[in-house]
């Protein structure tokens, strides 16, 4: 990647009331463009942590060598402290820079002073930012760069901490590396995985406050061709290691180590959140015009959640609920505006009390045109159809008698005021359109002449109708398939949903209220859970490829114990009761993990296929060689997803009786072997 432009923001002008208040920051891009004139756009959101006086910060000015225009907004204070202490704020501004690019990479920088007090002894600070600005031969568009973002203020205690994972996000699924900058002054006993970009301790780190300087890269995870403005080309090979990132942007954050607690299981005093809340990572869908939701809930049993901390965008809202037995809730709206279409907003979310706080959660949100307004029509975009109603008053002279869909055989509907088109992803006509990122489902309402007519007096109409959705949606509150509580699309199925239930008895129809989460049981208790697919293809068939149980909600977790593994079962206590193709019920026997563990989450992956193709990964079963399993491109099927469950919970008294008693425990040893006490 050669140098580009270098923008130089002067930091002077951005710095805080005070000497020592920069807390960190982070800066996401909308997805940047080049005009059919050579003219490059590029919009970036540029979020700065404080203490308690960032309303007082300057607008952003910047310069450059090569006479590009800049429009820039004033930061605007998206979250604060509201204990009265004034301990944290942040800002979100942006900048739409345009102008001729003849280069090949497109570089912002920035650097001040002054980090607060820390033990790195680290006082000035540089952010940075670098894209290539060549078209890619996937996507035929600009690379996006990785979404990342972290709230304000992290707190941890010294005996508590073991680590937390980073949000780093690609919107276009490119592979994301993490290290720390040339710059930082990293503290011992912290190191940092450069692929899962997990911030963890390898002994015990000091009281006090440190900061941490990321760098993020992306990284496509094939060969591409990449062609640039200046009449150049290029090959990115994805099998050679040493070649450059398409992108990269420093995160900058700081953590303050505190002293130690008595306990640190997560619901005693520090916060823990409840299955209610999205899963980090997650990727959530919203619309423009339409006000998103996004609800979490925590509790600390001897401990009182105060408040939320948040980082989302400006106008972002929160309504905050204290509730009984240790619980809270905070409930995020926010309201994309047609100059969201299409960003990928990163919000990430910590559940504080006076003391500490819980581990840090991060989602992405992603904007999509849910709304289209073509003169006098309005389409609403659901999960399994877009919903169409043309005002009558605005087609004067038109018969509605004489308009359809592309199949003629689906029926418009009219009232007194509109005509009315409820369209399927799945039939009337409706064709489904890849692109890249995004999936498009278009039909059209034409009007149409009888075959015995010579000739009529009615107008023409001709109205395009679309819905455009990002291709993997979950968890996502506005987005729904019936009850179904994962949301995915993908090109070939469409949209589809899974839900996840816990159940009261073996007849698999009471389920468990969301109330009653935890879920509380006892030693040798019978667990029953089923999972339900919806989709909008008539026929589809259910494949659950594995379930993992851990201690807590990350299935990534080193300690895990496999129930199910490459479609085959593990446990000799689980059993499978099938009732039709979309479905999966099972039971098995209850444990818990040997130390101080009282939780347990389940963990599926989990597939649908034709259920005609003998192929499929659902057609091949349990496979003891997982070398054996056929490529997805030989066969009709959507990719492995993962849904979650839990948490269940062992009364402490159970616990510790049970580690008397020696019943039943389990353990694991390494990723193939465990063993029952």
């Amino acid at each position: 990647m050669e140098a580009g432009a270098a923008l130089l923001l002067l930091s002077a002008l951005l710095a805080f009331g005070s000497t020592e208040d920069f807390y960190g920051d982070s800066i996401s891009f909308m997805p940047p463009h080049v005009e059919t004139d050579g003219t490059f756009e590029v919009t970036f959101h540029h979020r700065q942590n404080g203490r308690s006086d960032c309303e007082n910060q300057e607008p952003y000015i910047w310069k450059d060598g090569m006479h590009t225009s800049f429009i820039t907004t004033i930061g605007i204070q998206t979250d604060e402290d509201d204990t009265g202490q004034g301990r944290w704020c942040q800002t979100e501004g942006h900048t739409t820079a345009t102008g001729l690019i003849n280069e090949t990479s497109f570089s912002v920088s920035d650097s001040g002073c002054c980090w607060v007090s820390n033990v790195n002894g680290k006082t000035n600070w540089t952010t940075h930012a670098e894209l290539d600005v060549g078209t890619r031969s996937d996507t035929h568009a600009l690379n996006n760069c990785p979404v990342t973002t972290t709230v304000s203020s992290l707190r941890a205690p010294q005996n508590c901490f073991s680590g937390f994972q980073l949000l780093a996000h690609d919107p276009e699924g490119d592979h994301v590396k993490c290290h720390f900058t040339s710059e930082a002054s990293v503290s011992s006993n912290f190191t940092l995985n450069e692929t899962t970009c997990t911030l963890t301790s390898t002994g015990e780190v000091a009281v006090g406050v440190h900061v941490f300087e990321i760098m993020l890269e992306d990284y496509p995870t094939e060969t591409i061709n990449l062609t640039y403005r200046n009449g150049t080309s290029e090959i990115w090979d994805a099998s050679d290691s040493a070649a450059a990132s398409l992108c990269k942007l420093t995160l900058q954050f700081s953590l303050d180590i505190l002293s130690p607690v008595p306990d640190c299981d997560p619901g005693h005093v520090l916060p823990m959140f409840l299955p209610a809340t999205p899963l980090h990572g997650s990727v959530l869908s919203a619309f423009v015009g339409q006000t998103f939701h996004l609800s979490a809930e925590a509790q600390a049993h001897h401990a009182s959640i105060n408040d939320f901390q948040i980082s989302g965008p400006k106008s972002m809202t929160k309504e905050f609920v204290d509730e009984e037995h240790g619980k809270a809730k905070v409930t995020l709206s926010w309201t994309p505006e047609d100059s969201d279409l299409h960003r990928a907003v990163p919000v990430c979310f910590t559940a504080d009390t006076n003391e500490t706080q819980s581990d840090m959660r991060c989602v992405v949100v992603t904007v999509s045109e849910a709304s289209i307004l073509q003169g006098k029509v309005r389409i609403r975009c659901l999960a399994s159809k877009m919903v169409v109603a043309i005002e009558k008053a605005s087609i004067p002279d038109v018969d509605e008698n004489f308009l359809r869909l592309k199949d003629r055989s689906c029926p418009l509907t009219s009232n007194s005021t509109h005509i009315i088109g409820k369209i399927p992803f799945s039939t009337c006509g409706t064709k489904l359109e890849d692109k890249g990122g995004f999936i498009t489902f278009k039909n059209v309402i034409s009007s149409f002449n009888l075959p015995a007519e010579v000739i009529n007096r009615r107008r023409t109409v001709n109205i395009d109708v679309s819905c455009q959705f990002p291709k993997s949606i979950s968890i996502s509150s506005t987005y729904k398939v019936k009850d179904s509580d994962y949301i995915f699309t993908e090109s070939s199925f469409g949209s589809f949903g899974y839900s996840f239930d816990i159940f009261t008895d073996g007849n698999f129809t009471s389920k468990v209220e969301p109330s009653a989460y935890p879920v509380e049981i006892k030693m040798l208790d019978t667990i029953y859970m089923g999972i339900e697919a919806e989709s909008e293809l008539p026929n589809v068939k259910l494949f659950v490829e594995s379930c993992i149980a851990t201690p807590d909600d990350n299935p990534d977790n080193s300690i895990f114990y496999d129930l199910i593994k490459n479609g085959c079962l593990q446990d000799e206590t689980l059993k499978v009761h099938t009732t039709d193709d979309a479905s999966f019920n099972f039971e098995v026997q209850s444990f818990k993990f040997s130390g101080d563990y009282d939780q347990v989450y389940i963990t599926c992956s989990v597939i649908l296929c034709e259920p005609e193709s003998p192929f499929s990964r659902c057609a091949q079963g349990c496979l003891t060689d997982a070398a054996r399993r056929r490529k997805r491109s030989l066969s009709r099927e959507t990719t492995s997803r993962q849904i979650i469950q839990g948490p269940f919970q062992f009364p402490k008294q159970d616990v510790h009786l049970a580690s008397v008693e020696n019943t039943f425990n389990y353990v694991v040893l390494d990723s193939d072997t465990s063993i029952v006490g």
